[in-house]
């Protein structure tokens, strides 16, 4: 039996509790999921259904919906641009697992996994033109035009990643670059959506674009910690990957600016060689000198600097759920 497309509750309670302002808006978003990707071949229906499965913790929908509503409400075209958010995530998330060689996702097998990359390749794109074509029907310009740059943003990120695998000497300027594109572009965009229909001014939508960035650079540093700090069996997906893929993310790249000569080599010697046991035996060159601690403090600045872009909006719980998200961001441990 196909499972089911329908992810209307978040896996978390505390995240439930951030998306309760928009909880009917979240319902119908996954509505329109639903019934734009249904299928009448049976194998799509299953990939497309089992795919959607995996998308995560739906923080990109609930911005476009929140930012909506901090700035007076919602509109249709809300619950559309959502959809076409979720979907672009999800389509990255499964090209994502192809490049990693990833197992896991949500504690599921991924896509590449379960049936094979070819499958994962076509589901990606297939999730993509949906995207484009829930979008276009909107009829609006600009928004396509975000949505198509911002996309074309993260593929750069992802290539610039790609060509830095392996390369020790990485500084933490061109890792803040690498990620701003990859990862945090998104969730400008979703930002910058829910202000644009909701009416908002230029400023508007732009500062809430800023808080998106922000937040999304925030959620990124804490996964790449994860990826080295965290539980698999918690978070839930294959972790140690970019340590396979030989991906230098900011704990590493503190580790490897502030060592000391020989054990820097050492740790050098633990990345280059073969293995799984990377994680273990970086981790106390990781403690000594306070990689973790490092990166949660950065992550925190862009988290203050997030909230700081909130400062001219009106009072509303939509605000208040806004600025709870920057919270949850950098204490999750999933």
């Amino acid at each position: 039996m196909s499972p089911t497309l329908s992810r209307a509750e978040p896996a978390s309670p505390a995240l439930r509790d951030l998306y309760a302002p928009v909880a009917e808006e979240m319902r119908q978003v996954d509505e329109l999921m639903r019934s734009a990707l249904r299928s009448e071949h049976s194998y799509i229906d299953e990939l497309v259904r089992y795919g959607c499965m995996l998308g995560g913790k739906r923080l990109r929908p609930a911005l476009v919906l929140l930012c909506g509503k901090a700035l007076g409400g919602t509109v249709p075209a809300h619950i559309t641009m959502a959809a076409v958010m979720e979907l672009v995530h999800t389509a990255s998330l499964i090209h994502d697992d192809i490049l990693d060689d990833a197992a896991t996702r949500r504690h599921l097998a991924t896509v590449n996994s379960r049936w094979d990359n070819k499958a994962s390749v076509l589901l990606g794109d297939y999730l993509f033109t949906h995207a484009f074509c829930l979008a276009a029907a909107i009829g609006s310009v600009w928004a396509c035009q975000e949505i198509a740059r911002s996309i074309n943003l993260v593929c750069e990120g992802e290539l610039r990643q790609k060509g830095a695998r392996g390369d020790y000497h990485l500084n933490e300027t061109s890792y803040m670059e690498i990620i701003s594109a990859k990862t945090a572009t998104l969730y400008a965009c979703s930002c910058a959506l829910g202000a644009h229909f909701a009416g908002g001014t230029t400023e508007q939508v732009k500062q809430l674009s800023l808080y998106g960035q922000d937040l999304g650079i925030a959620f990124q540093i804490v996964d790449d910690v994860l990826d080295l700090a965290g539980d698999e069996a918690t978070v839930g997906k294959s972790l140690g990957t970019d340590l396979e893929q030989q991906k230098l993310t900011l704990p590493l790249i503190h580790l490897l600016s502030v060592a000391e000569p020989a054990q820097r080599r050492e740790v050098l010697d633990i990345l280059q060689c073969a293995g799984n046991h990377r994680r273990q035996a970086l981790s106390p060159y990781l403690e000594r000198y306070d990689a973790f601690s490092y990166s949660y403090a950065v992550a925190r600045q862009y988290i203050q600097s997030a909230i700081r872009r909130l400062d001219r909006l009106p009072p509303s719980v939509a605000l208040q759920q806004l600025q709870a998200i920057t919270e949850f961001v950098v204490t999750r441990s999933v």
